[in-house]
């Protein structure tokens, strides 16, 4: 079955993102709270799973492609462009080690209305990523996070202070919860724990869309 993109416009910066971990979150019911984070307005689902090989990755983003095509939500895949043109992906994401191979992947993809963004957690990779090109940025980790325990962490300071010195749209990425991602001005915000660990994914992340307005 093909899908059109929903991306159209690389301008526009998803909202709320979800990031995937099937190391902590998995099967069915995974399944059904990406579903419910969609239906609370999730606009974009980022498939990282650095652990599967690619058969499995195609499976699996072939089916979240079936979910955020259902929501009009975007999919983004992490690292493998192949994969993302595989499952008609509406972008493909790079980690702060693979910034320069924004203009390859560009070249390989083809295709205008797909995105390239980045990860970034300082100015040197910030300006990398503007000058490579990419549409957007994750800044990472604002808060402490479960996904990397004991790392140093920004702050709502340091963050303000580095996403005010480029010029690409910035997410905050990073122990961003319903309780605090008011504290934190961002072009959108990605989570993991605060819709796949909630009771309530579709609430939480009805809270976090509604509190943007």
């Amino acid at each position: 079955m093909g899908f059109k993109r929903i991306l159209t416009d690389t301008a526009t910066v998803p909202q709320l993102t979800l990031i995937t971990d099937s190391s902590r979150f998995s099967g069915d019911p995974f399944f059904k709270s990406v579903e419910m984070a969609l239906r609370g307005g999730v606009d974009a689902l980022l498939v990282r799973e650095k652990s599967m090989d690619s058969a499995r990755l195609l499976a699996f983003s072939s089916r979240l492609r079936k979910l955020a095509y259902q929501y009009r939500a975007r999919l983004i895949i992490h690292t493998q462009a192949d994969v993302a043109a595989a499952v008609g992906a509406d972008g493909v994401h790079v980690g702060s080690a693979d910034i320069q191979n924004i203009p390859a992947i560009r070249m390989w993809l083809g295709e205008s209305d797909q995105t390239v963004s980045a990860s970034c957690h300082n100015l040197n990779e910030l300006e990398q990523a503007q000058s490579y090109g990419a549409d957007y940025v994750f800044l990472s980790p604002v808060f402490p996070t479960a996904t990397h325990p004991g790392a140093p962490h920004l702050g709502i300071e340091g963050f303000q202070q580095l996403a005010s010195r480029v010029a690409l749209p910035v997410i905050a990425l990073g122990g961003i919860t319903v309780q605090n991602f008011k504290m934190v001005e961002a072009d959108g915000y990605a989570v993991i724990e605060a819709l796949l660990g909630s009771e309530d994914p579709e609430g939480s992340a009805q809270a976090i869309v509604q509190g943007r307005l």
